[in-house]
């Protein structure tokens, strides 16, 4: 699943360390990132608007 920091967060990233991109990354979807979701710390991001978004680059 895709997801992105949430405005004004800076989630810790145990996977790759440092934070989470604000432009967010693919993780798999363990408890840590669920509970991030459900914390309101980071929001899913459909794979449509991803890919929309890139493409402006």
């Amino acid at each position: 699943m895709r997801i992105k920091p949430a405005s004004g967060r800076q989630v810790p990233d145990p996977d790759k360390g440092g934070y989470l991109p604000p432009e967010g990354r693919n993780v798999e979807p363990n408890l840590y990132w669920l509970r991030r979701i459900a914390d309101g710390d980071v929001v899913k991001v459909s794979t449509k608007t991803a890919k929309i978004k890139g493409a402006d680059k």
